[in-house]
């Protein structure tokens, strides 16, 4: 069992709530939960289980931010689904009933009554009076990334800003309004499809991600105008961005390069958000407890432009500090005496003080390192001096005047904490062992008062406090031993803040830099309490006395987009920079602000001086050609499907924006024109009907000149299915024709990878067929993929291949036809179950039999004889052997010995299809047969043809199978050859094929149903002819060759 905390204060009324949870780890659950409520500041509590439901588990406790009367319970999901509403300040409570499993909640930063809920099914719903009813807006939103609208940005209160997957499968950002989030209200600032968890609205800013051709592409909007792609310097390639700081109207943000792993670059933008500039190289990054990314940057509160960072440099990690917003950063100078007031030696460069900058996970911990806004140049931390960052030998350290100097308090970890508004200090040891004392300082750290809060030593899981408190009170909560119940200690300082300070207790402080009494342009006097004075400040404490601005220096400039800070001081462009660049947005007749290099650092108050030097200055936009002209797709692939829309997007390096004419070429005999770029912003968007290679062509062209640019594009149409067609049996060491046909054949570019056996690298090809050679006997796998766009299928299938076979056609009683759906499957599972039969009558090994079922009706099969394993040494003999098993085959199949159950009452018997066996099928070039015998097989095909076309005989053993292709009649391969030097049948010995198709020949269709769009037909004949031809071979129409191996569907 464990249980934990949740605290809620109503700070007015000085109410707590209290939520605390019992957890049991063998079950993996929440099994009880109280709610407590003391409305005396800690002094006494009330059990409220009674008031929410004395079997209602809870989860989650949430205190309105813009109305603290208001409080809202969860129940725990995995028990039921429902919420608590109080309006009382905890009082009472009214329970509702939900239909969905909320996950998290987003209240408005204006609208007490307005709530925003995620359910744990990635559902979006809207609540307009505190939850008491509930309206689903959308389904399919990414987590926590979902926004309410920004206070005078938004022209809609109710505005709601998320990122979502929409039906076509692809995520988007979207806005709608909390009551108006239909399909058709629903509308997308941006026009394209953008990165999962991309979406951040923060302050004046909104940004995404797009990620095309395998790069991340940012964009920005900033006080929601058109989205403008943000640019940083050109060879960063970022993978990974994070946005830091928004504060100031400006933009701070950590980018991962390509070269990095545990560190990120900080970069610093524009007003706009769109142009950044490095700020500080290698900082260092870590993972948070829920796996997120933690940048070692902090941002001191209170006085703008501070910041401390960590920086990598050559393994070790150092503390720097900015007072101009990143422009310049330096080393801590390390106290100069220890907690004991012992000298301290630690010389700049080489030793400094070391800080850790991570803010605590723990809201109830004051972290490794604080600042108040209350308390501007106050700054407590963890950290150590020394050469670099150390995680063993820490201490606690204090400054008074912003970072300049640090004098170190307490030479073990604690948790410090700001009382009376930043005025007072509490620290309490960070251990692991129960404890008893806290410490407390009105002198800004330099003298402590032990207190003693409760007389058993408690273990401290930390304190409820609030800077702001006038009361001067704390809660402390933890546990006097492992198995104890929650204990809560209330520590109660008003008897310490004598009286409330007057102006005698007050003195001024100077911000400062080393010295230099200008920061951020601005030179600033603040007042704070005497060192002793235990006075309490109050509400309407001042802390800024004097702020006027200074005359600028080369201080309040950083380089400009572009342009790198060289060691003289000087903003030089980048080598890939060129200034001119920055003149396209402009036409011929306007003006434009020409960047000198330099930019003076937004929220700077300096005057005069160096501004008018360093200022952009407005120039008349020049003339220019186009050049750089660039096409590419929006999702940065060259691969799109046909029917579905193409997005092309044209992007120019230099030139007249608003006064270059924009022609597309799409490459299947359509264009577009356009005046300027302006229609084209978005993407150029269209359909292809038909797949093919296109050629995409770009022209620009102005009065200076003109550019091209081509992009080709693959329109595919997905494949749905591919099957193999190989022969069963292949004669070893001899060309084997395979082919993968693909549905639908018209499929665009299609590629083949072929895999032979246990082959480890495929063969590719663009063709449908292959030729390949087999070298090992025995069963030989093939498998073809066919890639098509993002679309990949596959089809396997086996060959025997052996020396030598003979093959055997097979027919069926008329009963197997009416059972016959016609597909592969239920034809090779027929195969098995004939040569089970084969195998059982005979008691020949099943390895010596192959049956192969045609596609078609009515049923035929091929039988094929195999020689045994391990027989190529003693070839004559295992042809004789080979010649005793056809035999037996033969003889049972004369006899109708051989038939099977195909269900119940349906017994099919099989029989031979003709009176001769095909010969034995042999791989050598030489025969043993006469003359004679060449002669007899010559005279027996001429006899064949006599009695096929002069005298219209029907031959019972000719099949004649029909497809019809669309586009061109395909090769189809029947068993193979047994030498390269057999006579040839060509079409030119028959009479008219017309004629033969239409009068001749009786033949029978593969099934009966009407073919759909795409099927195919091809004629098959095959002639069975004894003697040296030795097999039955298959006529190709048109082609005038026959060929030697059977198709295999």
């Amino acid at each position: 069992m464990a249980s934990s905390l949740t605290v809620g204060a109503v700070w007015q009324a000085e109410v707590i709530l209290i939520l605390t949870k019992l957890y049991d780890f063998n079950l993996g659950s929440v099994t009880e939960s109280s709610l407590w409520r003391s409305t005396d500041y800690g002094t006494t509590y009330e059990k409220l289980n009674d008031k929410v439901g004395l079997k209602t588990v809870l989860s989650y406790l949430y205190v309105s931010p813009t109305n603290k009367r208001k409080i809202m319970l969860l129940s725990d999901p995995e028990i039921e689904s429902s919420i608590l509403i109080s309006s009382d300040e905890g009082a009472t409570y009214q329970k509702y009933r939900l239909n969905f499993y909320i996950q998290s909640l987003l209240f408005h930063p204006k609208q007490e009554e307005w709530i925003l809920a995620y359910s744990l099914d990635q559902k979006l719903y809207s609540s307009m009076d505190f939850g008491r009813k509930w309206q689903l807006m959308h389904e399919r939103v990414t987590p926590n990334r979902f926004y309410w609208s920004v206070t005078g940005l938004d022209k809609e209160p109710d505005l709601v800003h998320m990122e979502a997957r929409t039906a076509d499968g692809h995520t988007h950002y979207l806005t709608c309004r909390i009551q108006e989030c239909s399909e058709t209200k629903r509308s997308g600032p941006f026009s394209r499809s953008i990165d999962v968890s991309s979406l951040v609205v923060q302050d004046e800013y909104i940004f995404i991600q797009v990620t095309a051709g395998g790069r991340a592409n940012y964009y920005v909007s900033y006080r929601r105008e058109p989205f403008a792609q943000i640019k940083l310097p050109k060879y960063s390639l970022p993978k990974d961005m994070h946005i830091i700081s928004t504060d100031e109207n400006q933009v701070f943000a950590a980018v991962q390069e390509w070269n990095q792993n545990d560190t990120y670059n900080l970069y610093i933008s524009d007003t706009r958000g769109v142009y950044f500039t490095l700020a500080l190289e290698n900082v260092k990054s870590s993972r948070g407890l829920e796996g997120n990314i933690i940048i070692d940057l902090y941002e001191v509160a209170g006085i703008k432009g501070i910041f401390l960072a960590n920086r990598k440099i050559d393994d070790q990690i150092k503390t720097f500090i900015t007072y101009n917003k990143g422009r310049d950063w330096r080393l801590l100078q390390a106290p100069d005496t220890d907690v004991r007031g012992d000298p301290v030696v630690c010389q700049l460069p080489f030793c400094s003080l070391h800080l850790h900058l991570q803010l605590s996970e723990n809201p109830y911990t004051s972290g490794s390192i604080s600042s108040k806004e209350t308390a501007p140049g106050l700054l407590v931390a963890t950290g150590n001096i020394g050469s670099e960052l150390s995680y063993t030998d820490v201490g606690v350290f204090i400054s008074a005047d912003g970072g300049n100097s640090w004098r170190q308090i307490f030479e073990e970890e604690y948790n410090v904490w700001f009382l009376d508004w930043g005025g007072a200090l509490v620290a309490m040891k960070h251990t692991s062992v129960p404890v008893r004392h806290m410490w407390v300082s009105f002198d800004e750290g330099r003298s402590w008062s032990r207190y003693s809060f409760t007389s058993t030593p408690l273990f401290v899981d930390g304190s409820l406090v609030d800077p702001g408190i006038e009361t001067q009170i704390m809660t402390v909560f933890g546990h006097f031993s492992l198995r104890s119940e929650w204990q809560l200690v209330k520590v109660d300082y008003k008897s310490v803040f004598s009286r409330r300070c007057n102006k005698d207790d007050y003195q001024t402080w100077h911000l400062h830099n080393q010295g230099e009494p200008c920061v951020m342009g601005e030179r600033k006097i603040y007042k704070k309490r005497k060192p002793g004075a235990q006075c309490s400040l109050g509400r309407d404490y001042s802390k800024t006395v004097v702020s006027e601005p200074c005359v600028c220096g080369q201080g309040d400039f950083e380089c400009d987009y572009g342009y790198e800070r060289h060691s003289n001081n000087q903003c030089v462009p980048a080598f890939w920079f060129s200034p001119s660049s920055l003149s396209k947005d402009c036409s011929i007749g306007q003006s434009y602000l020409n960047s000198t290099g330099y930019r003076r650092i937004v929220s700077n108050n300096c005057t005069d001086g160096l501004r008018e030097k360093y200022m952009a200055k407005m120039e008349k936009c020049p003339g220019k050609a186009p050049r750089g002209l660039h096409i590419l797709t929006t999702d940065g692939k060259l691969v799109t499907e046909q029917g579905h829309n193409a997005t092309f997007i044209i992007l120019m390096e230099e030139g007249d924006l608003q006064r270059t004419n924009i022609q597309l070429d799409f490459g299947d005999g359509l264009a577009v024109s356009y005046a300027n770029f302006s229609p084209v912003e978005d993407g150029i968007r269209h359909v292809y009907k038909s797949a093919g290679i296109f050629q995409v062509t770009a022209y620009a062209e102005n009065s200076l000149g003109s550019d091209t640019a081509v992009l080709f594009l693959h329109v595919v149409c997905p494949v749905e299915h591919v099957h193999l067609s190989v022969p069963f049996v292949a004669i070893r060491n001899k060309d084997v024709n395979i082919t993968a046909v693909v549905w639908p054949s018209q499929a665009g570019t299609l590629t083949y990878f072929w895999w032979f056996g246990n082959s480890t690298k495929p063969l590719i090809t663009l063709e449908s067929s292959i030729s390949y050679i087999f070298a090992v006997e025995g069963m030989n796998t093939v498998t073809v993929q066919v890639a098509a766009g993002n679309t990949l299928i596959q089809d396997t299938k086996e060959i025997a291949v052996h020396e030598y076979f003979q093959s055997q056609l097979l027919s069926f009683s008329p009963n197997l036809d009416y059972h016959n759906p016609d597909i592969p499957e239920w034809r090779q599972d027929i195969g098995k179950v004939i040569k089970r039969a084969l195998a059982q009558v005979t008691g020949i090994p099943d390895e010596q039999i192959l049956v192969a079922v045609f596609p078609g009706l009515p049923t035929s099969a091929e039988l094929f004889i195999l020689p045994h394993k391990n027989t190529t040494e003693r070839r004559k003999s295992s042809e004789a052997d080979l010649e005793q098993v056809v035999e037996i085959l033969f003889n049972a199949l004369n006899q109708n010995l051989v038939q099977f159950e195909l269900k119940p009452g349906v017994e099919v018997i099989v029989y031979v299809t003709q009176l001769t066996l095909a010969p034995l099928v042999d791989s050598s070039t030489g025969h043993s047969s006469s003359a004679m015998l060449m002669l007899l097989s010559v005279v027996f095909v001429g006899l064949a043809v006599f009695l096929v076309y002069k005298f219209k005989r029907k031959i019972p053993w000719i099949n004649i199978y029909a497809q019809v292709q669309h586009d061109k009649e395909q090769e189809m391969i029947g068993s193979v050859s047994q030498s390269e030097n057999a006579p040839k049948i060509t079409l030119s010995e028959f009479t008219d094929p017309e004629e033969l198709m239409d009068k001749e020949l009786d033949t029978r269709m593969m099934g009966e149903r009407q073919p759909s769009a795409g099927a195919f037909f091809t004629v098959w004949v095959r002639m069975l002819v004894t003697g040296v031809l030795g097999k039955a071979a298959t006529v190709t129409p048109g082609t005038g060759r026959a060929s030697g191996t059977e198709i295999r569907s």
